[in-house]
């Protein structure tokens, strides 16, 4: 009877280690960072209406970049205004 349990116990240890390195390993290389591909394929039927969308969202994310961009310069154009202030 103490033999099964501790086998069961082993053997569960194991597989529990394996699977947590196997979900370890999948986050590391990128399997789950796509979510939206699965919602993308759900909504849209067509290679077309796919592609629209991907040229969407290189579109929003352009824009997010060109965003913090400019923040950037405004930021840097108070402090040398603010500079120009205390001179």
């Amino acid at each position: 009877m103490n033999d099964t349990l501790l086998m069961m116990l082993i053997v569960g240890l194991v597989v529990s280690f394996a699977i947590l390195g196997v979900f370890i390993w999948g986050a590391k290389t990128g399997q789950f960072d796509d979510s939206d591909k699965m919602m993308d394929g759900l909504l849209f039927d067509s290679t077309e209406d796919l592609n629209d969308a991907v040229k969407k969202e290189e579109k929003i994310r352009k824009s997010k970049i060109e965003q913090k961009k400019s923040e950037s310069t405004k930021w840097f154009t108070f402090e040398t205004n603010k500079m120009l202030i205390r001179i």
